[in-house]
């Protein structure tokens, strides 16, 4: 099995790696690189698109760019993969964009070089097949659960609808903890060191996803305003008791 991998960042690097244990893994960046990444074979663009899979390692808000430039290179029968942490938009994208003869799952590796670096064995892969045959998701169901991954197959709709919360939160709050400049402390309790390795995992990534996030999933307005209502709420709990009321 041959596999191209369009978008050769943080993550597209990693995950290319994690494939080249189970395929031959063609890869292509829009700035060149000076090297191959480990368990890539550096090719042409043109090259890339005769893989029978192409995955989109690209940021969310490149992705339609992306796809306009290279959906006339995507030739009939070839299955189509994005990475992108929201699942509503690019499959969208992807359905309006590419030849209705290539198949397309939506995909989201919940997970990183972060919080992937001690091996996959049980991460949430999110599945979401959108247009193709049984037996070609079932290939990729196989070779996703013989990676050990959590295999979550689910609506693009409620993905998102989850993960405006489960990770649209966490990477709020970590950038907001990144602001305040919180460093490590001799006295530092379990909770205090969590809260720092929660700003290692979300702000190591480019602040673009972060971005993203926020403006691509259509719950996260939602999320953004009960998190402030929150906020709100707590900061309100101690100006009652400073002036008396909290009860």
């Amino acid at each position: 099995m041959e596999i191209g991998i369009y978008g050769l960042g943080r993550f597209g690097k990693f995950w290319a790696l994690q494939l080249s244990r189970y395929a031959t893994i063609k890869g292509f960046n829009r700035t060149p690189l000076e090297q191959a990444p480990e368990g890539v074979i550096l090719v042409s663009k043109e090259e890339l698109f005769k893989c029978d899979t192409i995955i989109f390692c690209v940021a969310i808000s490149a992705l339609e760019t992306v796809l306009k430039e290279s959906a006339s290179l995507i030739k009939e029968g070839t299955l189509v993969m994005d990475t992108c942490s929201v699942k509503v938009y690019p499959a969208k994208i992807m359905t309006e964009l590419l030849s209705p003869q290539v198949d397309i799952i939506a995909t989201h590796p919940m997970f990183g070089p972060d919080s992937g670096k001690d091996g996959l064995k049980g991460l949430p892969m999110v599945f979401c097949p959108i247009r193709g045959g049984e037996a070609e998701f079932d290939i990729w169901r196989t070779l996703f659960k013989k990676m050990e991954l959590n295999l979550l197959e689910m609506s693009c709709d409620a993905h998102d609808r989850e993960a405006a919360y489960s990770q649209g939160v966490t990477h709020f709050v970590g950038r907001v903890l990144d602001e305040l400049a919180l460093k490590p402390t001799q006295i530092a309790t379990l909770g205090y060191r969590r809260l720092l390795s929660i700003i290692e995992q979300t702000c190591n990534d480019p602040l673009q996803l972060f971005l993203d996030l926020q403006r691509f999933n259509p719950y996260a307005p939602a999320m953004q305003s009960r998190l402030k209502e929150s906020l709100d709420k707590v900061l309100g709990m101690l100006s009652e008791q400073e002036n008396g009321q909290f009860r």
